[in-house]
């Protein structure tokens, strides 16, 4: 009540002729204001899981490319050893990239030697310059180095907004080591085991292995809820599907969704998806039907599975009708 007499006292002598009066009471208003907003809390952190001890887990928005707040879709993290960190994807925006630094700083204090990227798609290397100050190895697949090189020019075209002004290309930071089959990485007390897969979800997908957690960081060779985009083989998908199935992890870490503890039945939907995708597509082929015909029929049946259908399965068609049309 006090202050609402207060305010009504302010707003009446500001009708008045003094004009000092006015300037006074409206300066006091002001720093009112301004110790209420010091005094109000702070934005809640950038949130991550410690799904073991150690292993930190951002998990991204389900959100389309296209609405705001698409530089914060994947899941990315960091694994902490006794020597050093090692960031696992970063995020689809220099601004993604330094709220994950921050977030590791605020965990620990050892220094960032690795930055390990599981593909080329925006999602998950734009937050890359972040890092560059920590001088860490960037890894990724073998083929990763072109795959950056030819998307660079893509991302800042379409991707511009998510620059640090003025959008440079040099903010598009590829790998300095490279995995062709397999690479063990050390950071002291624990290593992450990484695997390069033959074309797959893209031709440059990498997973990684902590040993000591068992923790399963597959990438996008896991899609959890979103629709699974198909950039590169659906059979090498399916393929690389049935090998991280065996793996034997105590948790998975999908590039989009939940964490999940039960490897088989995380793999299962994308899976019968994929497998749908393959089999509808032979049968249009088969019939002479084209690509049109399959891209409005296959894999309908899979739609009331997956949140973002429409922003990936046509296109996820008619990526498996030109891969198996001359098979």
């Amino acid at each position: 009540m006090r202050a609402a007499r207060e305010r009504g006292l302010r707003k009446r002598a500001c009708t008045r002729p003094s004009g000092a009066l006015c300037a006074i009471l409206v300066l006091v208003s002001v720093l009112g204001a301004a110790r209420l907003l010091h005094a109000a809390p702070t934005a809640p952190s950038f949130a991550v899981d410690e799904i073991a001890p150690g292993v930190f887990v951002h998990i991204g928005k389900l959100l389309a490319l296209d609405a705001a707040g698409h530089d914060d879709i994947a899941n990315i993290g960091f694994v902490v050893g006794s020597r050093c960190v090692a960031v696992i994807d970063t995020g689809g925006s220099p601004r993604i990239g330094r709220a994950l630094r921050e977030t590791i700083r605020r965990r620990s204090q050892q220094p960032i030697c690795y930055v390990v990227n599981t593909h080329v798609h925006v999602d998950h290397v734009l937050g890359n310059v972040a890092f560059k100050e920590d001088k860490p190895t960037f890894v990724g697949h073998a083929e990763l180095v072109d795959a950056i090189a030819r998307s660079r020019s893509f991302f800042l075209q379409q991707y511009a907004g998510d620059f640090d002004t003025p959008a440079t290309p040099d903010q598009v930071v590829g790998p300095d080591k490279t995995v062709t089959t397999t690479l063990d990485l050390d950071l002291g007390g624990r290593h992450l085991h990484l695997r390069a897969w033959p074309k797959a979800h893209t031709d440059c997908d990498l997973s990684v292995y902590v040993d000591d957690a068992d923790v399963l960081w597959a990438g996008d060779l896991l899609f959890r809820e979103r629709i699974p985009a198909l950039d590169g083989s659906a059979r090498g998908w399916l393929a690389a599907i049935d090998e991280l199935a065996k793996t034997k992890a105590k948790l998975v870490v999908p590039g989009h969704g939940a964490v999940t503890a039960d490897l088989s039945a995380a793999f299962a939907p994308e899976r019968r998806y994929l497998q749908a995708l393959v089999d509808g597509v032979r049968e249009e082929i088969a019939a002479g039907k084209p690509i049109e015909d399959a891209m409005a029929h296959v894999g309908s049946s899979e739609k009331a599975n997956w949140q973002l259908w429409d922003t990936a399965h046509a296109r996820n068609v008619s990526r498996v009708y030109q891969e198996l049309e001359w098979e």
